[in-house]
């Protein structure tokens, strides 16, 4: 009989201790799915930050698209081109005469509102 009890103790000791190994498997599987998981959805959230910067720079670079294309669209014309050559390379049509507005010139100096010995200085010839 006391071969069975033994026998009876040494599968119960190595029913728990497969129990046990079998849980800490479990628990050690479990926790690597849990850390994947939480690795997957940091780098979710960071490629889903890149994508939304990416898609404000696409927004910013089709507006300048559609701005260069009109400047495009304006160059192009024949009445741009001549108002360019006109006024870069001051060119003319045919028989046309070009008439250039100056800008008043400034006085060099005010000779009236000099004092009284600048004027005797003056009158001396020094």
């Amino acid at each position: 009989m006391i071969s069975k009890t033994k026998k009876k103790e040494k599968g119960a000791w190595q029913n728990v201790f497969f129990s046990v190994v079998l849980g800490i498997l479990i628990l050690v599987v479990v926790g690597y799915l849990i850390m994947s998981n939480w690795k997957m959805n940091q780098r979710r959230t960071d490629l889903n930050e890149q994508v939304r910067v990416l898609q404000e720079q696409l927004n910013v670079l089709q507006t300048k698209k559609q701005s260069l294309e009109s400047q495009i669209l304006q160059t192009g014309g024949e009445d741009y081109l001549e108002k360019e050559a006109r006024e870069t390379f001051n060119l003319k049509k045919p028989g046309e005469e070009v008439v250039a507005v100056l800008p008043p010139e400034k006085e060099s100096g005010n000779i009236g509102e000099r004092s009284f010995w600048q004027k005797i200085w003056d009158k001396i010839g020094f």
